[in-house]
């Protein structure tokens, strides 16, 4: 049988480590569908899963990646077919089922999303779960009522994946988008993506937040959480919603209910590891129609899998912006 190689996440002695290892299909976790992968991506989670710096890994050993794209090779179940193109994200994946950072990936059908025509293997790992994420929370904002034609939305995170792509998602739909980050020297890059407006998140106070304060946005989207959220809470205009997404600064924040009962705010939580599929898969046909962002080449940094452990670091220490692919086949 065939041996590929697999990035395979082991502890010992409460520490944990990650290592290239040869494997064979029958080795990997039981599933009806048997990828050969053509691309994965390093998300914040992945980083901390690899590392030990965050404890998301459920079961050692563990091939790691919560992403993939690639060719079906074999199938047990009717809906795929040996050929079929595939995108598998989240769910399990990476944290206690063999995931995405291996040549082969053998997963549940459920768990398996038809590629949408017109996008491609690469393009479905330069979007991920953080561009499926930012979607996904596009989307549950517009069910609850967001439109352009309602005012400005700010996005929070600016230059990371999830922020980066809902910063160009939103301005292709035609929202007056404004990025709010940490980074002075990342103005260019966020303008490039379709952000009107560039916030430093230094020029606010965020010691004294007020229960109610100037409204300023229709819709966030918010990757912090903390006291970031707290501020975009008692910004909201009338009827405003809030996709909550991430705890990049900390997943406390305090607030109070003036916002949602005398503004009428919604705060949405966005969960993207365990969409209904229905809904999963309009949010990639959306991806790969009316939401595929205009600058995702301008995002992505494509690195080869024998470096994928250099990654770690650098998204961990914020050290760099939107996207990590991972082209398994060099």
């Amino acid at each position: 049988m065939e041996r590929f190689k697999a990035y395979r996440i082991h502890e010992a002695d409460k520490k944990v480590s990650a290592r290239f290892e040869d494997m064979t299909v029958s080795e990997l976790d039981a599933g009806d569908v048997v990828v050969r992968v053509g691309y994965s991506c390093v998300n914040y989670k992945d980083a901390l899963a690899a590392t030990g710096a965050g404890r998301v890994i459920r079961r050692f050993p563990c091939v790691g990646g919560i992403d993939l794209s690639g060719t079906v090779v074999e199938s047990g179940d009717p809906r795929f077919a040996r050929g079929d193109a595939v995108i598998a994200t989240s769910y399990d994946l990476g944290v206690s089922h063999d995931g995405g950072f291996a040549q082969y990936a053998r997963v549940p059908a459920d768990w398996v999303v038809p590629m949408p025509k017109g996008m491609t293997l690469f393009e479905a790992m330069a979007l991920g779960t953080a561009g499926y994420t930012a979607a996904l929370g596009v989307v549950r904002m517009e069910q609850n009522g967001l439109k352009p034609a309602n005012g400005p939305v700010v996005v929070t995170g600016a230059t990371g994946g999830v922020g980066s792509i809902a910063i160009d998602i939103l301005s292709k739909l035609g929202f007056a988008v404004t990025a709010l980050t940490g980074k002075e020297g990342e103005t260019a890059y966020l303008e490039g993506l379709g952000a009107k407006e560039v916030m430093l998140r230094s020029g606010l106070d965020l010691s004294k937040v007020k229960p109610i304060d100037k409204m300023l946005w229709a819709g966030a989207v918010d990757n912090l959480g903390g006291e970031t959220l707290s501020w975009l809470m008692s910004t909201m205009r009338q009827s405003g919603t809030i996709a909550s997404i991430g705890n990049a600064a900390s997943p406390n924040f305090s607030a109070t209910v003036f916002p949602l009962i005398l503004r009428g705010v919604s705060l949405l939580g966005i969960d993207s590891g365990y969409t209904p599929m229905p809904l999963r898969r309009t949010v990639w046909q959306r991806l790969a129609s009316d939401m595929m962002p205009n600058h995702l080449k301008d995002m992505v940094q494509i690195i080869p899998f024998e470096e994928i452990g250099g990654t770690f670091d650098k998204l961990l220490k914020g050290q760099m912006r939107g996207r990590f692919v991972v082209d398994m086949a060099a």
